[in-house]
C-alpha cells in the first residue's frame, strides 16, 4: 500500500516521537504502533484509507477510534 503525502516536518515530528518511519512501514506494510504485519482484511473503504494516513492495522485503529467500530 502507497502512503499517503504529508509535509515532511510530519513525518519528521512522527518519527522523532515515535522512532517509527510511517512512511517505510506503510510500504512493508507494517503497522507503526503494533509493528505486525498488515493484511489487506480492512473494515472498510476509510480503514484502508486511514492505513495509509496513519500507518494504523486495523486492530490499532479499532483500539485508538472506539467508537467508529
Amino acid at each position: 500500500m502507497l502512503p499517503s503525502n504529508k509535509n515532511p516536518t510530519i513525518d519528521e515530528f512522527i518519527f522523532d516521537i515515535t522512532g517509527v518511519d510511517r512512511v517505510a512501514a506503510i510500504k512493508e506494510n507494517r503497522c507503526v504502533s503494533c509493528k505486525a504485519k498488515v493484511e489487506t482484511d480492512f473494515r472498510d473503504d476509510l480503514s484502508k484509507r486511514e492505513y495509509s494516513i496513519s500507518g494504523l492495522c486495523q486492530t490499532c485503529q479499532d483500539e485508538v477510534f472506539p467508537d467508529f467500530q
